[in-house]
Formats: structure tokens, sequence, C-alpha cells
């Protein structure tokens, strides 16, 4: 094996597949939206366009992370590569915790936000494209329940998230060791071997 190719194959046998990490860090953008935007238009009058605009892109984001999160727990069961770590294992069970805390936190995000929006009986659809129906009668009281679950969960996600972020710059900055690097693509030199 010549050493461009023994390089290739180090840089990426350390990093996680590029779906991975495309996965990653859709998620992360989306999340970061959706908090963002429900938050924006809590501060604006109701009934105004921007308002109706965001609650829509806010919907249809969240129909596609639904998609996304399944896409993910099927490429992590059955596809993509797992780069050895280099910390210790307590370290690398604790992170296995808080990576299996936030797969459930986003599903149980994606659940509520569809229950809340079929509580409230009002349009759902992707992008105007096509409506998501309800697939069983949901009582309208409980609309109040499931939007201050979605609101609880979202300050979850966002917290625990912030900690994963925080986690890996100190791994990166303080350990200096690669896990903050597995989830980024390869520079150059790392390439050449």
């Amino acid at each position: 094996m010549n050493s461009t190719h023994s390089g290739l194959a180090n840089a990426s046998s350390q990093r996680y597949d590029g779906l991975t990490r495309t996965f990653h860090w859709l998620t992360a953008a989306l999340v970061i939206f959706m908090f963002a935007s429900a938050h924006i238009w809590e501060n604006l009058a109701k009934g105004t366009p921007l308002r109706k605009g965001l609650q829509s892109v806010h919907i249809s984001l969240g129909i596609a992370l639904a998609v996304l999160i399944a896409a993910r727990i099927a490429w992590r069961l059955f596809g993509g590569n797992r780069p050895k770590t280099d910390t210790h294992p307590a370290v690398n069970l604790a992170a296995k915790v808080g990576h299996g805390c936030l797969y459930l936190l986003l599903l149980a995000q994606v659940v509520l936000g569809f229950l809340f929006r079929w509580a409230q009986g009002e349009p759902f659809n992707f992008f105007g494209l096509f409506p998501i129906p309800a697939p069983f009668v949901i009582d309208h009281d409980l609309r109040g329940t499931f939007g201050n679950l979605h609101d609880n969960v979202a300050w979850a996600i966002i917290l625990l998230a912030g900690l994963h972020a925080g986690a890996a710059l100190w791994h990166h900055y303080i350990l200096g060791d690669s896990t903050l690097r597995r989830m980024l693509p390869a520079r150059r030199g790392e390439l050449r071997g």
C-alpha cells in the first residue's frame, strides 16, 4: 500500500464517515434554527406575516427533522464507521449516555411537536406541498400540555447540546485529543499522510 493511500485510510478511520458528519451538523443547524425561530416569533404580534412564516418554516423543518432523526438512527444501527476514541472508558461511557439522551430527547420533541400541532387542529403540512393528517383524534384540550412539554424538551435539548459542544471543545483545546476532529472533514495535509 502506498503512503498516500495509507494516509487516506488512516485519516478516514480516525473520523466519522461523511454521511454521519452531515447528519450531525444538519441536526445541529435545524435544532438551533428551530429553537431560535420559536423564541423570535413569541416576541412578534399575532397574525403578522413574519410570525406566521416563522411558524410555517418551523413546522416544515420539524417534519424534516423527524425524517433526519429516523435516517440517523438507521445509519447508526446499520452503517457508518465508528472511529476509535483516545479517551478514558468512563468518559466514553458518559459520552454514549449523553448521545443516547440527545437521541431520546430529539425523538420526544418530534413526537410532542406532531401531537401539539394535531391537538391545535390547524393545518399541518410540509412547505405547503402535502398535509400530515392526524392518525387518530387528539383532544383539543391537550394542546397546552403538549405545548408546554414541547417547550421544556426544547430547553433540555439546548442545554444538553450545549454541554455536548462544550465537552467537544474541552477535549480539543484542553485535552488535545481527536474527539472534535472526528466530526470534522480531514484537512488537505492530513489526507497526504
